[in-house]
């Protein structure tokens, strides 16, 4: 199992190319499942979460090929010749259940193991399957099983989100290219990766309206063609490098980043004292003085996005003042703030609540990874830490984020990846 030592006190600074986002690149990769023509995706992440995703659409019988011979673009095609996804797969990764909606939309039929991922909260898959309902499936859960039928098709129709779930979203979204008539999602989720996901449909023959807002308008088409797309930047990779610069002084130029994707992070970012200027192909980051204490609540997009909370909390960590940070999507999201407190961090939870007291500087510590975004929020207390730092667990990091130790080294950090 590896491991990373990191000393800290080194300011970052040089050029770190922002890649491929993993939450749009895996939804891309199952779009393949609704055509048996070949999908061709660019910037695609080398991460572990990829290549289980790429797992899974091979065992549905496609082939997923590497033809630029890095892994950053890959070619997706043929025909479905297994309709289950099966739980020692599934169980790696919750974005496997989005194989649900393409299944039951191109053949009439899906059995889907119940799905795993990072241990931060229950996520019931309950309003995909509602949702799949209303479009006229049938759906049963047996034996850990999601088996779903629609031996005459699926039908458009209207569905009401109870709220806006991206996951919901983009499963209905795919189900519905493949449907008779008009489908209407009404309160959708607007998350940039929504729209990159229905930029790639329609650039496959779907017949999308109503990106960026809460409402989303599908009329059905009977069959969807290749194409060629590449995946949008990843605003998440993006805002964690700004964390890292901000909380060790330094400054980045983010390559491919997007100030226009990140929301809420900027301006949460600009409050703490923190800069983000849009350059030519690039952002650049940097602190403006000392970082101030400021009150965040993770939302849905626009919002403050839960997948930055916890890179958020370790910038807080050293901020002048007081900030209280509220997670209202997922009920677990706390689970790296005692490894924060063991380096010397002054975090309380209350409910779901976290009241941060800014230290003037952390303690290097043994700490160990819980989940994917928590991996990276160990890695920001360290690099700006005194001492040594050892994170354990790193492979929850490698689901998410590419050549980390690389990236954050050539811009001055002292970080090696070492194997027990």
């Amino acid at each position: 199992m590896d491991r990373f030592i990191i000393h800290g006190g080194h300011p970052l600074r040089g050029d770190i190319v922002i890649g491929g986002a993993k939450n749009s690149a895996l939804k891309l990769l199952v779009a393949g499942l609704l055509t048996p023509e070949k999908l061709v995706l660019d910037n695609v992440p080398r991460i572990a979460d990829i290549r289980t995703m790429r797992r899974l659409l091979e065992q549905h019988g496609l082939t997923v090929e590497d033809i630029s011979g890095d892994g950053g673009t890959l070619s997706i095609g043929g025909e479905i010749t297994n309709t289950e996804a099966p739980y020692n797969i599934v169980s790696k990764m919750r974005a496997s259940i989005l194989v649900l909606g393409p299944l039951l939309a191109r053949c009439g039929e899906a059995r889907v193991s119940l799905p795993g991922g990072c241990a931060i909260g229950t996520r019931p898959v309950d309003l995909h399957l509602k949702a799949l309902e209303t479009l006229g499936a049938k759906i049963t859960l047996e034996n850990g099983y999601i088996h779903a039928e629609a031996p005459n098709g699926l039908k458009g129709e209207r569905v009401i989100l109870p709220f806006a779930s991206v996951g919901a979203t983009e499963n209905l979204l795919m189900a519905a290219t493949l449907a008779r008539g008009r489908t209407e999602i009404v309160n959708a989720a607007r998350e940039p990766e929504i729209g990159d996901l229905v930029g790639c449909l329609n650039a496959m023959g779907a017949r999308i309206t109503g990106i960026g807002t809460g409402k989303l308008v599908i009329d059905g088409v009977e069959g969807l063609h290749g194409a060629r797309y590449r995946v949008m930047p990843d605003r998440i990779e993006c805002g964690t490098y700004a964390c890292a610069a901000a909380i060790t002084g330094g400054e980045l130029r983010l390559v491919g980043g997007q100030v226009e994707h990140l929301g809420a992070v900027v301006r949460a970012l600009e409050e703490a004292g923190v800069e983000m200027v849009q350059e030519e192909g690039a952002v650049r980051v940097q602190r403006t003085g000392a970082l101030r204490g400021v009150d965040i609540m993770t939302e849905p997009y626009p919002g403050f996005p839960t997948d930055m909370q916890a890179q958020f909390m370790a910038l807080l960590s050293v901020a002048e003042g007081a900030s209280m940070v509220t997670e209202t999507i997922f009920e677990n999201r706390f689970m790296h703030v005692p490894e924060l407190n063991r380096m010397g961090a002054r975090i309380n939870v209350h409910g779901s609540s976290a009241i941060i007291r800014g230290v003037h500087s952390l303690s290097g510590a043994p700490v160990m990874a819980t989940d994917l975004r928590a991996s990276f929020s160990l890695i920001i207390a360290g690099l700006a830490a005194h001492g040594e730092t050892i994170l354990s667990r790193v492979y929850h990091l490698d689901r998410g984020y590419e050549a980390v130790e690389r990236k954050l080294a050539q811009c001055g950090a002292h970080i090696e990846r070492v194997s027990d």
